[in-house]
């Protein structure tokens, strides 16, 4: 079913690249290289189990929580309405 000038698959194409983003930037968001027993932000102790289970964690629960609330996501607006560009 195309839409408009679209031709036929496009939406499942932009539904495609959309979800490729996301998993791009939350792979891009994994902590890589050596951990630390030591927040980086704080100095408190990273317990045995987190570092366990994220390789590479250099901030504690609680400053990674903190940092993950002021992250801010940027889309790319793939649609070609007029309305979604006035967002």
């Amino acid at each position: 079913m195309a839409n408009g000038w679209a031709r036929d698959g496009a939406i499942q194409d932009q539904i495609d690249d959309t979800i490729t983003d996301a998993v791009l930037s939350a792979r891009a968001r994994l902590p890589i290289g050596e951990g630390s027993e030591y927040c980086d932000m704080c100095g408190e102790d990273i317990p045995q189990a987190r570092r366990e289970a994220l390789p590479g964690t250099r901030t504690c629960i609680e400053c990674q929580s903190k940092r993950d609330q002021q992250m801010r996501t940027t889309g790319i607006n793939r649609r070609g309405s007029k309305d979604s560009q006035l967002r």
